[in-house]
């Protein structure tokens, strides 16, 4: 019984340091650029962190801090995804009528863009084997996507159907037809690229 629990132990501890040794994006220094809202370029390597809109930027050994209120623009090579991606600071309601200029990232852009924020959560899995069963935390990367209107105004979205045809209502019987015909999950990211690249053809 002892050897099991140090069975079950060894195989927890593996597990843990699997999960911590992970890598995330947002805790990564990337190759890039970013513009400041004086439209100063600087080039150097970046580090971002949208839940707390801020990005660090190092260059000749000194790292400039920037909020979102003092920047404008940045873009990154990830070489974790092995591609460039881009940020805009943009005025959002985030308390009932009052705007302030937060990060998003630009994942389609057209009359209607679809852009995302993302953090960094901890999950509880079950972890279980032959002789055991626990609960075990991990950290992984959690999506919130939105849309970006002509007019500039900014939708967060629920990732509901009801809801993406309620943003594109104009067109919606057209986007209703396309995601049944092509069965596309509006939860999943390619899909959703697809819809609003549709939508956009209209």
């Amino acid at each position: 019984m002892q050897v099991v629990r140090l069975l079950v132990c060894l195989v927890m501890l593996l597990g843990l340091s699997t999960v911590s040794a992970q890598k995330f994006s947002m805790e990564t220094w990337h190759r890039g650029f970013l513009v400041s809202v004086e439209r100063d370029t600087i080039r150097g390597k970046i580090k971002y962190d949208i839940p707390n809109n801020v990005v660090l930027v190092s260059r000749n050994e000194v790292v400039q801090t920037f909020t979102s209120q003092k920047t404008f623009y940045f873009e990154i090579f990830d070489e974790i995804v092995g591609n460039y991606r881009q940020f805009y600071a943009l005025p959002y309601n985030v308390n009932f009528d009052y705007e302030l200029p937060i990060f998003f990232e630009v994942l389609y852009e057209g009359p209607l863009s679809l852009l995302t924020r993302e953090a960094i959560v901890t999950e509880v899995v079950n972890a279980s084997g032959a002789y055991y069963s626990m609960p075990v935390q991990r950290e992984v990367v959690s999506y919130a996507y939105f849309f970006l209107d002509k007019k500039g105004n900014i939708r967060r979205f629920s990732g509901n159907k009801k809801d993406l045809y309620l943003i594109m209502s104009n067109k919606q019987a057209q986007v209703k037809s396309f995601v049944k015909k092509n069965r596309l999950n509006t939860n999943d990211l390619r899909d959703l690229i697809r819809i609003t690249a549709f939508y956009n053809s209209l």
